[in-house]
């Protein structure tokens, strides 16, 4: 990217900060403006900036962006508080992912043919993961039932990990179908090496920096500022260093937030600040308060910089998306059937997502209404367009690559535009009286807005 092109970004990064309340408020997210913010001003055809698709550093920024979030999403799990709302969550992540990316791969060899099984399984986990940052509205307004929120925001944290092995083995299976297996893709052997390496680095790095962080806090040889650096240091570090070794760096970003997660001692880095507070007690004559004080920002430890660095990049990678990959999906669409790139899109939105959702979740006893509430907000977002990203990169310029790419850039598109423009008049119509009754059962639920996670009680 040129210098100009980042100056625009961040230019436009500033004006959805200051009128993020006032845009949502007309149903205008985030994604949607960077979205055709980069098609108007960064097209190839007559844009006045420059992004060039084959740049490495369009390619890392990214795969490091989806890295982010990866780790950021599983390391936010809470288990203990999960486990008793753990029943819909499960149901979509065991029973409807795997089926939704079952109908998408059949749906995209029976319509566009000429794929073969490796691009058409590429397209359909590309396009399974889902994406909260599409759908905040609903998820972060009380008027919807805490179990679908809970649900949903779950659901989006973890199933874009869970399919990023089958994507990688895909685009294997699809780079040797197309002879690119050289230098420009990898083999099916070296894919399964690539998660290997993956998990064991994911493991490694996650373990230690959380017990470093629990010895920090232990000892009071830290601040919680600087504990907020230490962990968006193994969230960029894990994944970096998976890659320099040849493993792949979302599965060790993915596993490296699980088992920060569940190794990291919140209790212990609480206690810490408690003492702290405690031991100024004689300075500031107010020890209560300043325990309270140090506890909220222990607690944040996790959360700021790591998810406020994956929700600022996710708008530059929104960006690129309208920039770069719309071009070339309509371009290829301009070439092809445009019927048959919207059909697959409407299908993977509607059918492919909904059908497998109501089939997992029979015998749980929702409503009707709820169980369409969970199939239709499965936004395709951040993740599908890094996968994209990919395809681009190791399947190189066949036709038939370029126009699985476009299939997975069309749907995510009209899944920006469908999504981002129901998620409100959806929220605002939900009865009220069955939302209050839909409160989870321990009376919390963990929202994720744009990437910003929290407890509401």
């Amino acid at each position: 990217m040129t210098d100009s092109a980042i100056t625009v970004i961040c230019l436009l990064v500033l004006l959805w900060a200051v009128l993020s309340r006032l845009l949502t408020r007309h149903d205008v997210t985030g994604p949607l403006l960077f979205v055709v913010a980069g098609y108007l001003l960064a097209n190839p055809d007559w844009g006045l900036l420059t992004v060039d698709v084959d740049t490495s550093i369009v390619h890392t920024l990214a795969e490091l962006t989806l890295g982010l979030v990866l780790f950021t999403d599983a390391s936010r799990v809470d288990v203990g508080r999960l486990r008793r709302a753990v029943r819909l969550p499960a149901r979509l992540l065991l029973v409807g992912l795997p089926l939704t990316i079952a109908l998408g791969t059949v749906g995209a060899e029976v319509l566009f043919g000429q794929f073969g099984w490796g691009l058409a399984l590429f397209v359909g986990a590309a396009l399974a993961p889902t994406d909260a940052a599409l759908s905040v509205q609903v998820i972060d307004d009380e008027r919807i039932p805490r179990r679908l929120r809970l649900s949903l925001n779950v659901e989006s944290g973890l199933n874009d990990g869970i399919a990023t092995p089958v994507v990688t083995l895909a685009i294997a299976l699809a780079a040797t179908a197309l002879g690119v297996g050289g230098a420009e893709g990898i083999t099916l052997g070296e894919a399964g090496i690539e998660l290997a390496v993956g998990v064991a680095t994911g493991l490694v790095v996650g373990g230690f920096g959380a017990w470093a962080i629990n010895v920090s806090a232990s000892r009071d040889l830290s601040s919680p500022k600087t504990r907020q650096i230490a962990a968006l240091a193994v969230a960029v570090g894990v994944f970096v260093l998976a890659v320099t070794i040849e493993g792949n760096g979302f599965i060790a970003a993915f596993v490296a937030g699980m088992t920060f997660g569940y190794v990291l001692d919140r209790d212990r880095v609480e206690d810490a600040a408690t003492r702290k507070a405690t031991t100024t007690k004689a300075t500031t004559g107010n020890a209560a308060t300043d325990a309270g004080r140090s506890r909220r920002e222990d607690s944040t430890v996790l959360e700021v910089l790591p998810e406020l660095g994956g929700e600022l990049l996710a708008l530059v990678v929104w960006f690129l998306f309208g920039a770069i990959l719309m071009p070339l999906a309509f371009h290829v669409v301009e070439a092809g059937d445009l019927a048959l790139m919207a059909g697959y899109a409407l299908l993977s939105l509607t059918v492919f997502r909904m059908v497998p959702v109501a089939v997992s979740l029979l015998g749980a006893g929702l409503p009707t209404r709820d169980v369409l509430i969970l199939g239709w907000f499965g936004p395709r977002g951040l993740a599908s367009v890094v996968f994209a990203l990919l395809g681009v990169e190791q399947l190189g310029t066949d036709p038939s690559a370029q126009a699985a790419v476009a299939a997975i850039g069309v749907t995510v598109l009209a899944s920006v535009v469908l999504h981002g423009a129901t998620a409100g008049p959806v929220a605002r119509r939900y009865p009220q009286d069955e939302a209050a009754a839909g409160r989870s059962d321990d009376g919390h639920v963990r929202l994720r807005s744009s990437g910003v996670h929290r407890w509401r009680r």
